[in-house]
């Protein structure tokens, strides 16, 4: 399991008022109120608007012009530059976001300008190039005689490369969505969404998005509509969106539904704008183009996995706009063993960072600054997501420019450099921390969760250290929050199917903002579980792991099929169990789930008998000033025979039992407790004491199974731990534990972590459930 336990936000028990129901009803006959009730709880919109989110036949979508008076602007000059018969360029990026907002522009544009002559598109190097707008890319395209060039997901920041461009003859149309620049750029117009207030229906567009807006403008300014109408591109809009992981309300959902609706259709024999290089991808990963999963894990990821494999994305636009059916496929083909091998080095490189986490102190650094010279540039992004994500802290991997030939740290007075991506938790704007230590950097740009940066090696030590003093300014507490898992209903395995999914499947959309249902299946467990390594398609291992196995519980008559990506199957809990699923469906697989969480089921069957019930008093928040005479309960059950031996000494003694432990959650996180640990070790090293088993369980809030795995790991690390008489034990080293350089074995800490992140969760369950829970 990951390091850092999810917190589970279970379903609350307010049931959605009759008139939400009804208007649920109303927009889609013949569902039932499960549906209405996860759209009560998530509030994703008003009672009025509940009809056009659903159907998107019903939504009205904001004009262009909404995006203000620049939009006017620039359609102007791109109806002069139809006129005057200019050579046009297009600036995109190489994420998916950037890829198809290109491909956009390259069909929209197409079909009024002439392509190749005087249309052409540009999109650095993963590589070798950063995001945003450069001099080289510049003086290619003066060179091949652009005076128009029109950026798509990009430029919002890039005054100093605008100026350059005017000095070479071009003028420059921003279409974007990242941050808004503090001074004027001199573009010709700047079309970014972010300029508009964040309940606006156009706030939330992606790059690919605006630049369609921007083809809607141009279109609707024409005398004669162009052989292809405004929906053609569509899909590609949908791809970008979902893809971008942005949140999906107003025109960005309305769009997104269209879009897909459009997707599907190259799946079918005669679609009524083929593409090919689409149809070709939607094939190699087995996917039907009417879900945004077959987006967000099938298309999304092929096509940035060219620019992370590769560096150059170009081939993309042509993949995803070419009418050629064999190129179109040659190129699919690229596309999928890209991603294959994506996934081979997104693994290595995760299990390279989290090795190296295993040496730091995680007790005090609240932002993660790592770099190394081998690391590959094109999956740091992915990565520290995945590290982010893990250890609930903002992640910065960064990869180290080889040195000169002369083996010196610069070459030609330019410091080396270190270039990386960046990925941070809520609560906390990357773009903010970036900018109050810009004079380190050399460049960044990005949005609040995810950023890339660039900066001298020198920098990187006072970086990491001015990022740690920051965060935990900004944070308080302990630096970390700690992720939420949001439970949307609790079912049974005999309700998941088709039923259930057709329903669910009108919250699709899914995003930010409006995730994909959690579904919580309490006391089940799992038959017929094995893992297989993948292999792409020349029958190579990509060291990617899946699990497959049945789900069931006590009212199955079947199991049902699921599915845990990364994950072995020795990773299963055995027993009883509470795991989250989502429920899926494809055309190759049918309808499963996919595992999301699992932990020990609270209320496993044992073998002893009932206990006898007890009154149960509970004063854990406040003990009266006179007390009755009582059995008190002064620290939380780990467990329910913890909990059924206090009951039993109850009826015994014949008094009831008083819950006098805390509510509040003051634990440490699992790695503070190691931390912890290890501490104590070397102080009982250096001055030789011995300590009881229980008075480090006491210390540290521990049961004795998480202890005595605790104590393992130390022994691993190279502590000599020995049991004495009675329950006492010695801690003793080779070395001063000052200056011993530890290397823990990270599997033994991590069962460590993972016995405490347990322990903790159903501590802080006992503290919190409601008595009449515990009165049976």
């Amino acid at each position: 399991m990951d390091a850092l336990a999810l917190r589970w936000h279970l379903p609350p028990d307010d049931v959605c008022p009759d008139r939400w129901v009804k208007a649920v009803a109303q927009a889609l006959p013949g569902t039932s109120r499960r549906l209405a009730q996860v759209l009560w709880q998530r509030q994703v919109c008003s009672l009025d608007e509940l009809a056009g989110w659903l159907n998107p036949a019903a939504y009205c979508p904001a004009p262009a012009s909404a995006l203000g008076a620049d939009m006017a602007i620039a359609v102007t000059r791109l109806q002069q530059a139809i006129a005057n018969q200019e050579k046009v360029a297009i600036w995109g990026d190489f994420d998916a976001d950037g890829v198809t907002a290109t491909a956009v522009l390259w069909d929209g544009l197409g079909q009024v300008i002439p392509k190749g002559d005087r249309l052409t598109y540009f999109i650095p190097n993963r590589l070798s190039e950063s995001h945003g707008l450069s001099r080289r890319g510049l003086d290619q395209l003066a060179e091949w005689g652009a005076t128009l060039l029109v950026t798509c997901d990009t430029g919002s920041t890039s005054g100093a490369e605008i100026a350059y461009a005017k000095t070479l003859g071009m003028a420059v149309i921003v279409t974007d969505h990242h941050t808004l620049p503090e001074v004027d750029i001199s573009a010709v117009a700047l079309i970014n969404p972010r300029r508009l207030p964040p309940e606006h229906p156009l706030a939330t567009l992606s790059g690919v998005a605006v630049a369609y807006k921007l083809l809607e403008g141009l279109y609707e300014s024409l005398a004669s509509p162009p052989p292809l109408p405004l929906d053609h591109v569509l899909d590609l809009v949908a791809i970008g969106l979902i893809a971008d992981l942005v949140e999906l309300r107003g025109d960005c959902r309305y769009l997104a539904q269209r879009g897909l609706a459009r997707l599907q259709s190259q799946t079918q024999p005669q679609p009524p704008y083929p593409r090919p290089g689409l149809a070709e991808l939607l094939a190699l990963c087995k996917r039907t183009g009417d879900r945004p999963t077959d987006i967000s894990f099938g298309l999304g990821p092929r096509i940035n996995a060219v620019s992370r494999i590769h560096g150059d994305a170009s081939f993309c636009v042509e993949l995803l706009t070419s009418q050629d059916g064999n190129r179109a496929q040659a190129l699919a083909i690229e596309a999928e063993l890209a991603n294959t091998r994506r996934k081979a080095l997104q693994r290595d490189l995760y299990e390279q960072v989290m090795s190296r986490v295993t040496q730091i102190d995680l007790a005090t650094t609240r932002c993660l600054v790592l770099a190394d010279e081998q690391w590959p540039i094109g999956i740091l992004g992915l990565v520290a997501g995945q590290v982010a994500q893990a250890l609930g802290r903002p992640t910065i991997l960064l990869r180290i420019d080889p040195p000169s030939q002369e083996g010196l740290p610069s070459q030609g007075g330019r410091p080396r450099l270190a270039r990386g991506s960046a990925r941070s938790v809520k609560g906390l704007d990357l773009y903010q921390l970036f900018q109050a230590q810009a004079e380190l950097l050399t460049g960044f740009g990005g949005h609040p969760l995810a950023a890339g940066l660039t900066l001298p090696v020198e920098h990187i030590e006072v970086l990491a250290a001015a990022l740690n003093r920051m965060v935990r300014e900004q944070l308080g507490g302990d630096g970390v929050p700690q992720p939420a898992l949001e439970v949307d209903l609790t079912v049974t395995v005999a309700e998941l199917g088709q039923p259930l999914f057709r329903e669910l499947k009108w919250l699709e959309p899914c995003g930010m903002g409006n995730p994909v249902p959690r579904l919580l299946v309490r006391n089940a467990w799992f038959q017929n579980t094995f893992h297989k390594r993948l292999r792409d398609r020349q029958n190579k291992a990509v060291g990617f792991i899946k699990t497959e196995f049945e789900l069931w519980d006590g009212g199955a008559l079947a199991g049902f099929p699921g599915e845990w990506w990364g994950h072995y199957r020795d990773e299963l809990p055995p027993g009883r169990c509470d795991v989250v699923v989502e429920l899926d469906f494809n055309s190759y697989n049918g309808y499963h789930v996919k595992l999301v969480d699992v932990r020990p089921a609270l209320r496993e069957a044992t073998e002893l008998p009932p206990p006898p019930t007890a009154p149960v008093l509970d004063w854990r928040q406040a003990v009266p000033a006179e007390p009755e005479a009582v059995l008190r309960v002064d620290q939380a059950p780990v467990q329910w025979s913890d909990w059924q031996a206090w009951q039993r000494q109850a009826a015994q003694t014949g008094l009831p039992l008083a819950l006098t432990f805390s509510a509040e959650n003051d634990d440490l996180s699992p790695v503070g407790v190691w931390q912890e640990l290890v501490g104590i070790a070397k102080y009982l090293v250096r001055t030789e004491l011995v300590v009881t088993r229980s008075q480090l369980s006491d210390r540290l809030s521990l049961a004795p199974t998480s202890l005595s795995l605790g104590l393992a790991a130390l022994a691993a690390a190279g502590f000599e731990v020995t049991a004495l008489e009675g329950d006492a034990i010695a801690i003793q080293a080779d070395s001063d534990p000052a200056a011993a350089n530890l290397e823990p074995d990270a599997k033994m800490v991590q069962r460590f972590l993972d016995a405490v992140q347990e322990e903790q969760f159903r501590r802080r369950y006992f503290a919190q459930v409601p008595v009449t829970a515990l009165s049976w």
